[in-house]
């Protein structure tokens, strides 16, 4: 450790012991304008055998006891690497280089299960349901749920999950440990918007040192610290993915993508059910997406997919609507054909090339001649007399159309006979 650093040390140390109760506010909001006094404090932790260990622990446990919500974070943000301390002296089976960490890991626990009036706290989690939507689902997207009797009688209450009373501990054994430090670690992921990036890297660092030690990934991960085996439990991957899933979303991509990979590798290979849906959950939500790889000093939050909640209907959904709608466009294309009729006199044109050239040749040799009043006139020879073909829709009353289109019919009829029987007659004579 340099001589500055101890330094830099050495000075909080006893700014500390002399400061009034009624400057502790201000203090403790000058605390991160010490840019060095940071690194300086995470290298003494890290140095098992520096002088310097005991006294900052002693320091920081002062901070948590003081009840000063700015000091109790500034003590938390150490948390991780004040665990990997302790967990790999254990791993080395040296522990009376630890003391001085347990006390401050023991102190720091028997204060947080306690309330104000010294009574056992009692944590309560509720537990969302699929059937409310929340910022982290939609039940819409999840898909119908069955209306059985016994979703209808859980519709509507939440299920709340109790954590306590905790025993208080005076030393950590073998049996206790991992209770105490995954309730530390409950405790540090409550103040997870809080913490520097400094700390989110080191918990990441810690996921990954835990999981790998002693196993044929911590070669591949090039990490060459401590090779023994270090035992954990589900509860404590659970709370270290929690870490790490605010991490990956707060800047800490690389480091947070690794640790989650470990943490899964080593709850694959311990069989730990919780730990493997919760990161497996979170793997699965954020693979595509866009992580913030550069928001390491702006707001803090996780990343969350929202459903839009606007109500979809499908276009080809049968409802009242759609049926109304299906009438009015059949009642309509119904009045747009009568009308069409109607325009055309209600009659069907016959066949008749009419060009409305004065003098113009049928195809049977008969002659249609313009009128001045908009008609026209078929000269048929062989009939005597000329019939008429009204092009004028107006020219025509309803009531008689009938009658026309018969009398149009016939006249056609008997041109065609006409004209064939001539032709007949001609072949013949010649």
């Amino acid at each position: 450790m340099l001589a500055m650093d101890q330094g830099v040390v050495e000075e909080w140390l006893s700014e500390f012991k002399t400061l009034p109760d009624s400057a502790v506010s201000n203090y403790a909001s000058s605390l991160k304008d010490k840019g060095a006094l940071v690194p300086a404090l995470y290298k003494v932790i890290r140095e098992n055998y520096s002088d310097l260990l005991e006294p900052v622990c002693h320091q920081l446990f002062e901070f948590y006891r003081s009840g000063e919500p700015k000091l109790r974070r500034f003590t938390l943000q150490f948390l991780p690497e004040l665990l990997w301390s302790l967990l790999s002296v254990s791993a080395a089976r040296d522990p009376h280089t630890s003391g001085c960490i347990e006390a401050l890991l023991l102190g720091i626990y028997n204060l947080e299960i306690v309330d104000k009036d010294g009574q056992s706290k009692v944590l309560s989690f509720t537990v969302p349901s699929l059937s409310k939507p929340s910022v982290y689902h939609e039940p819409s997207a999840i898909g119908s749920i069955a209306l059985t009797e016994g979703a209808l009688a859980n519709h509507g209450l939440s299920r709340v999950v109790y954590s306590g009373p905790h025993l208080q501990r005076e030393t950590f054994t073998a049996q206790n440990r991992f209770e105490v430090l995954t309730f530390l670690l409950l405790c540090y992921n409550a103040a997870l918007s809080y913490m520097t990036s400094t700390s989110l890297q080191s918990l990441c660092q810690l996921s990954s040192r835990v999981c790998i030690c002693g196993y044929p990934r911590q070669q591949m991960r090039r990490y060459k610290g401590i090779s023994t085996r270090m035992t954990v439990t589900s509860e404590f991957l659970v709370q270290l993915i929690t870490g790490i899933h605010y991490s990956l979303c707060n800047g800490e991509v690389d480091l947070g993508s690794k640790a989650l990979d470990d943490v899964l590798y080593r709850a694959q290979l311990e069989l730990f059910p919780e730990a493997l849906l919760v990161g497996n959950a979170i793997k699965s939500s954020l693979h595509g997406a866009a992580l913030k790889s550069n928001n390491k000093e702006g707001a803090r939050s996780i990343q969350v997919e929202i459903t839009p909640t606007s109500s979809r209907i499908s276009r080809n959904a049968v409802t009242s609507l759609s049926i109304r709608g299906h009438r009015w466009k059949r009642n309509e294309s119904q009045e747009v054909s009568v009308d069409s009729e109607a325009s055309l006199g209600g009659v069907a044109i016959p066949e008749i090339s009419v060009t409305g050239v004065s003098g113009e040749r049928m195809p049977n040799g008969d002659s249609m001649r313009s009128r001045p009043d908009g008609r026209a006139q078929l000269d048929c020879d062989t009939l005597g007399s000329p019939s008429e073909v009204s092009l004028d829709p107006r020219g025509h009353d309803p009531s008689t159309r009938g009658q026309e289109v018969r009398r149009q019919k016939s006249v056609r009829r008997m041109v065609e006979n006409e004209g064939s029987g001539s032709t007949s007659t001609g072949r013949s004579q010649y």
